[in-house]
């Protein structure tokens, strides 16, 4: 469903001397009238700035380290009436296009104000080792967090996991907010089925690097799929969707609680109820014109809330559907997930940085553990006040465990059900607290939501690891992630044993010691596997 294929053709080329040649993924494809390329010697030489896809060629830069690729259309634009469609396949070109610079980012608010970016945004981006022969490496796929509403694939600079781990890496775009994931009925696709058109870009994305990436040196055979917050939620829902089977074989979820989907019925409801609010009532053609006639930024500027906890309502992907059968947390405990080897983890102080600059006192505490009703003594027990230096901190110890790391260690237990899992707990006091957070911090962040990802990218505007101590974890952590890709199996040569997790152990990532931990105990999730996620 919603497959779409560009392979009907090959596309040969011969460029400053060097012969291009798209490779045909591991798939056997029957081509007709098109000479196809198919012997040994025409395989690209990876050290090319040039590529052929199966759209036609691309011209990236070459560093020492890497060869990049950026802005490569993976779909057509879902502008004007393809608003609220299945991604459609990308145009064919013949001339070198340029891939030297990313393409749009998705529609979304900027944290200067205002919103950037566009809807003909759906591309990807491919970095591997320079200098390197047409051997097929084993392959990451990144897919960015943001809460479903902000983010792009372009911001990940993957050098460092290109260079460690030998490999391919690409990130990715797809469409977020109202944009992504609107449910309206008017805009029904096949089936009946509504929103995520996020996830169906991800997906599109997904088939495109089964088909392309054996000509950029990838192996199609070798794919994980790795995402944190947003993206690590949109992993969930790849694990038990029909539609990604067998595009990937490993896969990564940083910070993702897998239960923070919404049913088909909510999104319509919710859906409708938006539209409704923008001047587009009904639930007919006119009303989907209507929307469509809607400017992108306005629709950005209006957010679409479906779920969430604490007030932090989020768009998403929608469950009880063909493409997304159940919630992924219910499918991962029935043992419905795929069958690949998984890597998962949280942080060790999650919430604090949602809290930002709010101040709780300790008259407030009692009053914000009314949320869970009946249990709202047994919550103030486990998490008395006079155990942290600040109130602020017990709520944020309250929340992370509710929100992350409770749902989290549920998804980690269940997963072993169909897979090896290797567990994590990113625990770096003193990790560097990321852009827009106010500063200097009104209480310690610890190792707070997303702390973790510049120990494995770099990011532009966020600080790498400092200290020395800490930039021997990143390099752990990289080796750690690398080693996961190319062998389903963290675990290298001259790191601490990382334990297959059996229902207890997490290694605990520290930039002075690596150790292991039962995670779901130090959480207190006994405690929190009754209380429903609010």
């Amino acid at each position: 469903m919603h497959a779409f294929r560009s392979d009907k053709f090959r596309w040969c080329a011969r460029g400053r001397g060097l012969r291009i040649a798209v490779v045909v993924a591991a798939t056997a494809v029957v081509f007709s009238g098109i000479t196809a390329c198919s012997n040994e010697k025409d395989r690209p030489s990876t050290d090319s700035v040039v590529v052929g896809t199966q759209s036609g060629p691309v011209r990236g830069k070459l560093s020492a380290d890497t060869r990049t690729f950026s802005g490569i259309p993976y779909a057509a634009p879902p502008t004007a009436e393809s608003r609220w469609k299945p991604p459609a396949p990308p145009a064919v070109w013949s001339q070198e296009r340029d891939a030297t610079k990313p393409g749009a980012q998705c529609t979304q608010p900027l944290q200067t104000g205002g919103f950037g970016g566009s809807e003909d945004c759906l591309f990807l981006n491919v970095s591997t080792p320079s200098g390197a022969t047409a051997q097929q490496r084993p392959v990451l796929v990144w897919i960015h967090g943001g809460a479903f509403v902000t983010g792009s694939g372009d911001i990940y600079d993957p050098s460092r996991l290109v260079r460690a781990g030998d490999m391919v890496v690409v990130t990715i775009n797809y469409r977020l907010g109202a944009l992504g994931f609107l449910g309206h009925s008017a805009m029904a696709h096949e089936d009946g089925q509504v929103g995520n058109f996020g996830l169906m870009d991800q997906q599109a994305a997904l088939r495109w690097v089964h088909d392309n990436i054996a000509a950029f040196g990838g192996d199609p055979a070798k794919v994980t799929i790795a995402g944190e917050s947003a993206g690590a939620m949109s992993v969930c829902d790849h694990l038990v969707s029909p539609q990604s089977e067998r595009l990937f074989q490993g896969a990564i979820l940083e910070s993702g609680p897998c239960e923070i989907q919404v049913d088909r019925q909510t999104a319509v409801d919710k859906s409708e109820q938006y539209a409704t609010t923008l001047g587009c009532p009904g639930t007919d053609a006119a009303t989907a014109q209507c929307l469509r006639a809607i400017p992108a930024d306005k629709l950005a500027a209006t957010p679409l809330k479906y779920t969430g906890a604490d007030g932090n309502d989020l768009p998403g992907p929608v469950f009880g559907q063909p493409l997304l059968p159940e919630d992924p947390l219910a499918a991962f405990r029935a043992g419905k997930a795929a069958k690949v080897p998984v890597l998962i983890g949280a942080n060790h102080d999650e919430y604090t940085s949602f809290i930002g600059a709010r101040t709780i006192t300790a008259e407030q505490y009692p009053q914000l553990l009314t949320m869970f009703g009946p249990r709202a003594d047994a919550v103030a027990r486990q998490y008395p006040l006079d155990a942290y230096a600040q109130p602020v901190l017990a709520w944020s110890a309250v929340m992370t465990d509710h929100v992350f790391a409770c749902p989290i260690a549920d998804a980690t237990k269940s997963l072993i059900r169909t897979g090896p899992v290797y567990a994590y707990e990113f625990a770096d006091q003193n990790a560097a607290p990321l852009p827009g957070l106010p500063s200097p911090p009104p209480f310690p962040y610890g190792a707070s939501h997303a702390f973790e990802v510049p120990y494995l990218f770099d990011l532009a505007q966020i600080p790498a690891p400092a200290t020395q101590a800490q930039k021997i974890l990143s390099d752990k952590m990289v080796h750690y992630w690398s080693s996961f890709v190319r062998t389903g199996d963290p675990n290298s040569r001259g790191l601490p044993d990382w334990p297959r997790h059996t229902g207890d152990q997490s290694l605990v990532l520290e930039p002075d010691k690596i150790t292991t931990t039962d995670a779901a105990r130090n959480h207190h999730c006994d405690l929190w596997s009754g209380i429903p996620t609010p």
